[in-house]
This record gives C-alpha cells, sequence and structure tokens, in this order.
C-alpha cells in the first residue's frame, strides 16, 4: 500500500507528548507496517535498524501504539489494521467490477504474462494535413525560387498552402501587375 489517509489533526493530538526520536519511530513504524500490509515482527532490533531508530524509542512507541498479538509474535495497530482491510476490500471490489464489466472471469496473472499486442494504427502521413492543402509545385509562369521563399514563409507561420492561399497571392500579384 503507497498511500495512506494521514490525519495531522488526530496525529498531533495522539504523538504531542513524544520525543522527536519517539515521533520518528512511530511514523516509520507506521509507514513499515502499511507498506509491508502485515503486522510487524516482534524483533526490536530489527525493526529499529529497518526504521533507523534507537531500540528504545521503538520499544517506547510499540507499547503505546501497538498490541503484541497472542502468540507474542507481531505488533499490530489497530487503526493501521482497520484501514489496510478497506484498502484491500476495495481493490478486490475494483478487480471483480472490472472483470464483470469486461465480461470476464477474475484472472490470476502469471509474472509473466503481458498485456495482449494490438496491431498498429494506421497512419495518414501520406496524405496532406488539411483537405484544401495542395500540391507545391510551382505555378506556371512563377519563378522557382520566389515561389520556395513563398512556402517557407507560410511553413514558418504553420500556414499550409491552400488553394485560398494561392488565389490569394494570384489576386495580389494583379494588382502588382506580376505573374
Amino acid at each position: 500500500m503507497n498511500f495512506y489517509p494521514f490525519h495531522i489533526g488526530d496525529y498531533i493530538s495522539h504523538t504531542a507528548h513524544l520525543t522527536n526520536e519517539e515521533d520518528l519511530a512511530y511514523r516509520r513504524l507506521i509507514d513499515l507496517y502499511y507498506l509491508t500490509e502485515k503486522p510487524l515482527i516482534n524483533d526490536i532490533p530489527t525493526l529499529a535498524r529497518r526504521t533507523k531508530s534507537k531500540q528504545e524509542a521503538v520499544l517506547a512507541v510499540l507499547g503505546e501504539f501497538f498490541e503484541l498479538d497472542e502468540g507474542k509474535v507481531a505488533w499490530t495497530n489497530k487503526r493501521a489494521t482497520e484501514e489496510l482491510s478497506r484498502y484491500k476490500a476495495m481493490a478486490e471490489g475494483g478487480r471483480k467490477g472490472a472483470a464483470k464489466r469486461w465480461n470476464k472471469e477474475i484472472p490470476t496473472l502469471l509474472p509473466s504474462d503481458s498485456p495482449p499486442k494490438h496491431p498498429p494504427m494506421p497512419t495518414k502521413n501520406h496524405e496532406p494535413r488539411t483537405k484544401n492543402q495542395i500540391n507545391t509545385k510551382t505555378p506556371e509562369g512563377v519563378n522557382d525560387s520566389v515561389f520556395q521563399d513563398f512556402l517557407k514563409l507560410r511553413k514558418s507561420h504553420k500556414a499550409p498552402l491552400t488553394e485560398t492561399a494561392l488565389k490569394g497571392l494570384a489576386k495580389e500579384a494583379a494588382k502588382a501587375k506580376m505573374t
């Protein structure tokens, strides 16, 4: 579980009396509990090492905020256990809903399974960008270098050469008594 609800007001009201070392140990123990999604082992030196905390701080926090199970094997935290139960129920509900939506049985994926491969979508790179974009051959009676410069100008403005643009160019050329 990579996310859990954290209520700042509740946390502060329950931990205001802790030393800085105990506060850090508590946060890291809770994070470890959520990360592993199971109770903490009853091995104080290992818990202290995994949380980078002093053993005294770990013992103080475990004694106050956690309960040792009947077999004295693991430490549980009531709130974290409830949150994990809600998370697992929600994940299972989502998995069942997805299976129902796709009208399939709930799959058991193996690590070697991969998503199905879909054929590539056909591209239209050979067609003009717009429907009204026209062939870029140099019009009759126009100097090739002048027309190429005009095309560069249109491209710099991200404006394709269209029939309308070409007619406008011809109209302006006629006004200037040019071809």
